[in-house]
């Protein structure tokens, strides 16, 4: 086992405990970006002027009657920037804009006194525009021909002889939702100058580095004239890797300008209509099977809104094509991907990054295959499923493929499912107008960031000579528990309690150019940072010890606190090893750095070994639909997941079990509504509050909800043998979707083919109903137009036999 991978005696990782900050955030002692205004002298307070048009060109901005509005100290426009006017890394998205490219695009920002002063400003500021057409759904961008950025092509095998081989050939089409983040704290940032020029920014955001970067280009400055520090985030989910960049280049403009702090912090409204989603999807298929179901060809184009700029829409679509697999193995491949440009948010980093978009509709197309070869929907999935030496469409080696067949057997096990299936089909026989559903769906998600330079991390770690600690890293907390991972394998990795153990507030002046904490790689590349740099300080204590105990540093261990040499009962406690240490002139702190071996990228020619490692895990759901409402429980779920060796158990079954959760509510609630008409309001978001837009609550979790980790499950080559968890659970909600589709199915005849529409919101669920409904009063199952009942497309199997 590799030194990165091993654990010591008594390791403190693997050990049960409580988020680090749990006693705060429950007591409101947790301290935000925007509590800091409370502690900062004379702030100003920003509020956007936003346009409530979709698309048009600025023909006059007056902002004379908001400087006559009594506590407007000042208003920002484009003429203030003194660097770039540009907020994104694509140099594609002006921070004060002449063209509005959504409803409620920002063009000016006014600075009060008061947050209500700064509002009655902007209220005041006077904008004419020149509107112009705007495409504000995706199917009428693709309509258009409104794309822009790359266009990736996916290919492996030969795709037509694939299908000429094939006894079945299927082709469809799935256009399904985005996602709002709705994370509790919305997006702030609060900016000071000191009396240097030196600009310290306080930022809600996942990339504090990027963030100093950009409010450096805004301003003209350097990097190292800016500080951005990020105590914590009030949730993230990838809202905030890249979107927090212009916020807090307002912030910072305001402070330059009028040498006052000034704070920038979003209402929920104004978050809801200013911020980005996660990508909606329009895909396009064909696949192929052989007579036993194993698939044979899949040629597919997956096209995403990326809104009006790229923000990141680049790498989601990559990540989408990189995970269209799934679990499954496709020996000839040509997927395509591309994305839409529209007049509507840009669209952003959530939770899986475009794994769950092109995980779907794999899983989509298997669920609405299955009853048409013929076959059970786990019967088809499991004769996909990778065997060992096979690779991705892309050309990665899939190791440890056995984990998914394991995890898969494990929830089946565990949740009793084949005894369970036999009492649903005895319920269903016996219930005309309720019927259950249960599916089992796996995942194999791939772990390291798309782009391989971002797969870096950093630290510092400070032992004083009282012996205690302080760690600094790069990663961001955003509730998901990565300081707490970061203090467990800094004790590990210096054998003390870990009381002895502080952490920092994440700051670029303490660990520079660090990578985001996204793609599920915070605790992979900050841990063996933050390892890195104890096992410096380790070494050096080691050789002192060694002195000390008249013997070989080699043979010197700490554990728990206690320094002794192998075969002595001679003892020294660490905090005289430190003074020690110290007396005798040994440093005493030490930079970590870690970068992630083995990765590689052709990004033109769609092939290499992007991913560190694979995780995996399965789940398995039962639903109860109403036939009257669709309305729906969800009765049980069981979940085995693969993390590795976890770093912290009860922070990796919460994040097991919330990813699930938001997974879920993407899935079958969370129904995104844009105003499409012709009338004024055209592009406004519709759902923009909680009264509109459905979040799941305590009434949409399992009835029963249990979640194991995977045993024995050690990940060579990372952190103390622990693998990523905060992404990947995202997609065992695909269970659920699959559950629904099968209860749905279960009102028709046998071997009905059913099209849900995602999110599975009780109406798409009840129209899925009156759809197998009336197949059953179709003859052999098919509407009149000869399409599959609920396909939505008719199969080149019935074409070509004349059906």
């Amino acid at each position: 086992m590799s030194q990165l991978s091993q654990r010591p005696a008594k390791p403190v990782v693997g050990v049960s405990m409580p988020h680090e900050s749990a006693v705060q955030h429950v007591t409101g002692a947790a301290l935000y970006t925007d509590d800091l205004v409370h502690r900062t002298k004379d702030v100003l307070h920003a509020y956007p002027v936003q346009v409530m048009k979709a698309h048009g060109r600025i023909s006059r901005l007056d902002t004379g009657p908001a400087l006559a509005v009594p506590g407007v100290v000042r208003v920002l426009t484009g003429a203030d920037v003194p660097g770039v006017n540009d907020a994104g890394m694509k140099h594609d998205e002006p921070l004060f804009p002449d063209t509005v490219m959504f409803h409620g695009h920002a063009v000016a920002w006014v600075l009060g006194e008061t947050l209500e002063a700064a509002r009655l400003g902007a209220a005041a500021v006077e904008v004419d525009l020149d509107e112009q057409p705007s495409l504000i759904a995706l199917g009428d961008a693709i309509a258009a021909g409104s794309f822009h950025g790359a266009r990736p092509m996916m290919l492996t095998g030969d795709v037509d002889a694939g299908f000429a081989d094939s006894a079945h050939v299927f082709s469809g089409e799935f256009h399904f939702s985005d996602q709002e983040h709705f994370y509790l704290e919305t997006h702030a940032a609060l900016a000071l100058v000191d009396e240097s020029g030196q600009l310290f920014v306080q930022s809600s955001t996942q990339h504090p580095s990027e963030t100093q970067e950009i409010v450096a280009h805004v301003l003209g400055l350097h990097s190292h004239e800016v500080t951005v520090q990020c105590l914590r985030m009030g949730g993230g989910f990838g809202g905030k890797e890249m979107q927090p960049h212009g916020f807090a280049a307002v912030a910072a403009l305001g402070a330059r300008l009028t040498g006052r702090p000034v704070r920038v912090r979003l209402n929920r409204t104004q978050d809801l209509t200013m911020s980005g989603k996660r990508h909606g999807f329009h895909a396009e298929w064909r696949i192929g099977f052989d007579a036993e179901g194993r698939i044979q060809a899949l040629d597919a184009t997956l096209t995403a809104d990326g809104g009006w700029s790229l923000d990141l829409s680049e790498p989601v679509v990559a990540r989408a094509l990189c995970h269209i697999d799934n679990t499954y193995w496709i020996p000839n491949a040509r997927v395509a991907g591309r994305i839409a440009r529209t007049n509507k948010v840009s669209n952003t980093a959530f939770r899986g990054f475009g794994g769950p978009q092109g995980m779907l509709v794999i899983e989509d197309i298997m669920g609405r295959c299955a009853p048409l070869l013929g076959l059970d929907p786990m019967e088809l999935r499991e004769r996909n499923f990778y065997r060992p030496g096979q690779t991705t469409p892309y050309g990665q080696l899939v190791t440890h493929p056995e984990r998914i067949s394991t995890v898969w057997q494990q929830v089946c096990a565990d949740g009793g499912v084949a005894d369970r299936r036999r009492a649903i089909a005895a319920f269903n026989a016996a219930h005309p107008n309720t019927k259950r559903g249960l599916a089992v769906t796996g995942i194999k998600f791939g772990i390291s960031f798309n782009l391989t330079a971002f797969n870096q991390g950093g630290a510092l770690v400070l032992v004083y000579k009282d012996g205690s600690v302080l760690i600094n890293h790069g990663g961001t907390e955003m509730g998901q528990g990565l300081h707490t991972k970061m203090l467990q394998v800094a004790a590990t990795t210096l054998g003390i309690p870990l009381h002895k153990v502080r952490l920092a507030p994440t700051r670029t002046d303490k660990v520079p150019n660090t990578s985001a904490t996204a793609a599920s790689a915070g605790a992979d590349l900050n841990g063996a940072a933050v390892k890195n740099a104890c096992e410096q300080i380790r070494d050096r204590l080691l050789q002192v010890a060694g002195g000390r105990l008249g013997t070989n540093a080699s043979d010197v261990r700490i554990v728990e606190g206690v320094v002794r040499a192998l075969g002595s009962e001679t003892e020294l406690a660490w905090d005289d090893l430190v003074r020690t240490a110290y007396l005798q002139r040994v440093q005493l702190s030490a930079s970590g750095f870690y970068r992630t071996e083995g990765l590689h990228w052709d990004a033109k020619a769609f092939q290499g070994s992007p991913f560190k490692y694979f995780s995996y895990g399965a789940a398995a759901a039962e639903v109860e639909v109403d036939g009257f409402t669709g309305a729906y429980r969800v009765r049980r779920v069981d979940i085995v997941h693969d993390v590795g060796d976890s770093l912290s158990p009860m922070i990796d079954i919460g994040q097991v079990e919330g990813g699930f959760v938001q997974g879920a509510g993407w899935l079958t609630l969370e129904d995104m509504r844009w105003d499409t008409g012709d009338g004024p309001g055209r592009g406004r978001l519709l759902t923009q509050a909680a009264s509109t837009y459905k979040l799941p609550s305590f009434s949409e979790m399992p009835e029963e909800f249990h979640v194991r980790l995977l045993e024995n499950a050690t990940e060579e080559g990372a952190v103390y043998g622990s693998k990523a968890v905060g992404e990947p659970p995202l997609m065992l909600a695909f269970s659920v979707r699959e559950a629904l589709r099968q209860a749905a199915a279960a009102f028709g005849p046998a071997g009905v083919s059913v099209e849900l529409a995602s999110p599975a919101t009780p109406e798409a669920v009840y129209w899925a109903i009156e759809a197998s409904r009336r197949a059953a009063s179709s003859p052999d199952g098919h509407h009149g137009d000869g399409s599959t009942t609920g396909a939505g497309t008719r199969t080149e199997a019935e074409a070509l036999s004349g059906a």
